[in-house]
């Protein structure tokens, strides 16, 4: 970069070029007095006007300060305090693990044995404070001349709680979370352990749940057993015992490194080039405990859901979004699993809400379906990218919901018609919501965030002629997204190309009405 908007200094640090920006801020590469570099993180000044920001900051610095830099990126200086509060770390020298393994190519089993004690030595120090990562993924790994070397853990808590983090929406990256975490439920320590190993399917050259769209990865990581053919056979029903889908059966960081290298023969570390450091966006900790494991050295059942698991609270504390804010160019941490997840099978085209006997949710009246053909044959259902109906887990603010996701592309129908849009993908749940436009908000998050778009149309709410409820519309990147919020239904639709919001308002409303329907009396709450 030029410079043209660095700073001179940030705090007692003389800085000396960008490293990138995330979720929190910028990233900033910088000297001491003394001459020692480090990573200065400096949140946004969105986040720096939100004193909820702060609070949850002070404390996540406290933590991540006992941690120490054994295989981490120690927490060296930092002022919750400043006008724009910020982090230093030490600042490690050497490539991702993905960089790495994009160069060197896939790890033999001693290597994955080396590389899976370091990363169990690392969670063992950072859930020892009260921390958990929540986005362990190759990226966020440092392949430093000593060993691997974690970043980014213990204040992106601080980022999740701020009313800027929509209801639902959970930090992480897909094909890395596990089930709990992609259902937007509450997670501790064994998240990290699932993460884990996760990666160590990554290094060994594959894909746990292979490739595909983020809500697929998600889909997978629940209901389907994790693809462990790239592994060496020898390492295998470890990894087996850390992507399993209850939390309660995964193996404990410290029984991994009796696991990984129970006679201490890790001598000397991967092999790492010296390269700069790769700053990336911060996790999303929250404080819970490590749940109890059991022996790892049976393989973990891979099939069935999370349904099957040990009970896992839903997740109450992230905090609704401002919806009203123009975003800008905005970077938001890794694509989020929204809505609280939506991953649990259930069969059939619709789904009718039960009574739940609680007056304060509204009756429910409507339900969502996803027929093959919208808005008069003019996009057709794409066959390769649907999903079954789900139901959610209630919260405080839903009951009863059944998610629903489903891409549609242009047809020639549509195509005579002369159609705006190639493909719309329809992403939504309905149910009975307290405040439904909170819902909707993080669905449109979670169709736009990625961790580098650009809003080129900010947030704009739209009522067409014929509507009976207000449409929200913007444009990131590529994509128009509107949605909608009533009673009983949270949607949020993407289109491609993009298009001016007023349009895609009025498509959205034109769909609205063919995918949303009354449910039958029998049926339907009193």
């Amino acid at each position: 970069m030029d410079g043209v908007d660095l700073p001179e200094r940030i705090g007692d640090y003389a800085v000396e070029r960008e490293l990138g920006s995330g979720g929190m801020g910028t990233v900033y590469l910088a000297r001491s007095r003394g001459g020692r570099t480090v990573a200065v993180k400096v949140a946004r000044p969105e986040l720096a006007a939100d004193p909820h920001f702060r609070a949850r900051f002070r404390a996540e610095v406290d933590a991540a300060r006992k941690v120490g830099g054994f295989h981490t990126a120690q927490v060296v200086d930092a002022d919750p305090d400043a006008p724009a509060p910020w982090l230093a770390t030490a600042y490690i020298a050497g490539p991702t693990l993905s960089g790495l393994l994009a160069e060197q190519g896939p790890m033999d089993e001693g290597r994955l044995r080396l590389l899976g004690a370091a990363l169990a030595e690392a969670l063992q120090a950072i859930h020892g404070c009260g921390l958990i990562h929540r986005d362990l993924k190759p990226g966020n790994i440092i392949m430093a001349d000593d060993g691997p070397r974690v970043l980014d853990f213990g204040i992106a808590r601080a980022l999740e709680a701020t009313r800027l983090t929509s209801t639902g929406a959970a930090f992480g990256t897909p094909g890395f979370l596990a089930p709990e975490q992609a259902q937007g439920l509450e997670v501790g320590g064994a998240a990290d352990v699932f993460a884990l190993g996760a990666v160590l399917v990554a290094a060994a050259g594959g894909q746990p749940f292979g490739e595909g769209t983020p809500m697929m990865l998600m889909y997978r990581a629940v209901h389907e057993p994790a693809d462990l053919s790239a592994l060496p056979e020898g390492i295998r029903p470890v990894v087996t015992a850390c992507l399993a889908k209850d939390p309660a059966r995964r193996p404990t960081p410290r029984a991994l490194l009796d696991l990984l290298a129970p006679m201490s023969i890790a001598k000397t570390a991967p092999d790492a080039a010296a390269h700069p450091a790769t700053e990336v966006s911060p996790p999303t900790p929250p404080p819970t405990p490590t749940p109890t494991a059991v022996s790892a050295a049976v393989p973990a059942a891979a099939a069935g859901g999370i349904a099957d698991a040990a009970t896992v609270s839903a997740h109450p504390e992230a905090a609704a979004g401002d919806a009203g804010s123009p975003r800008g160019k905005r970077s938001v941490g890794r694509v989020v699993a929204a809505a609280a997840g939506a991953l649990l099978v259930l069969g059939g085209a619709g789904y009718a809400v039960s009574s739940y006997g609680d007056d304060s949710f509204p009756p429910a009246t409507h339900e969502l379906v996803l027929p093959e053909s919208m808005v008069d044959g003019a996009y057709g259902r794409d066959v390769e990218h649907r999903l079954p109906p789900d139901p959610l887990p209630d919260d405080a603010g839903r009951k009863g919901a059944t998610h629903y996701s489903a891409d549609y592309t242009v047809t020639s129908t549509g195509t005579e018609k002369g159609v705006a849009f190639r493909t719309v993908e329809v992403y939504g749940s309905s149910g009975r919501y307290k405040d439904p436009e909170e819902h909707r908000d993080g669905l449109m998050d979670a169709m736009t965030l990625t961790g580098s778009e650009t809003v080129s149309d900010p947030p704009r709410t739209i009522r067409p002629p014929g509507s009976d409820v207000d449409i929200r519309c913007e444009t990131v990147d590529a994509k128009t997204v509107c949605g909608w919020g009533d009673a009983n239904s949270t949607v949020a639709i993407g289109f491609t190309p993009s298009a001016p919001l007023d349009v895609a308002a009025e498509e959205t409303r034109r769909i609205r009405a063919e995918i949303r329907r009354p449910i039958a009396t029998s049926t339907a709450s009193p």
